[in-house]
């Protein structure tokens, strides 16, 4: 048996763009994805903590460095700039693993800053 474990979340990231012309998706600032253990086009949940949203999608890279977090495509409705947001990762883990499994947890300030 599996269990689906929380394995990375960016905590309080603030959305810095919207763009309903996109495929969809999330783009996430490189480094960000990076310290948190997310991967280009791993499944995401997003829950926004201004509307009370929560949708998945998957991650795009962004640019290193830009701080960016952008809402693209359907998911462009379901937030805005300025809007704070959870960004939650999973993964199966056997029961045995899942004991001893730490979820890696990245806290943002009001600048994308990690703190």
């Amino acid at each position: 048996m599996l269990l689906t474990i929380l394995k990375s979340k960016i905590h309080r990231a603030i959305v810095t763009d919207a763009n309903v012309d996109y495929e969809g998706s999330i783009t996430i600032d490189e480094e960000l994805m990076e310290k948190a253990g997310m991967l280009p086009y791993e499944k995401v949940l997003i829950a926004n903590l201004r509307n009370g949203e929560r949708f998945e999608t998957y991650t795009i890279k962004g640019k290193r460095g830009s701080k960016t977090i952008c809402l693209n495509g359907a998911t462009a409705h379901l937030g805005k700039a300025g809007d704070p947001v959870i960004i939650f990762s999973f993964v199966h883990l056997t029961e045995e693993e899942a004991k001893v499994f730490k979820p890696t947890i990245i806290r943002m300030d009001k600048h994308n800053n990690v703190i």
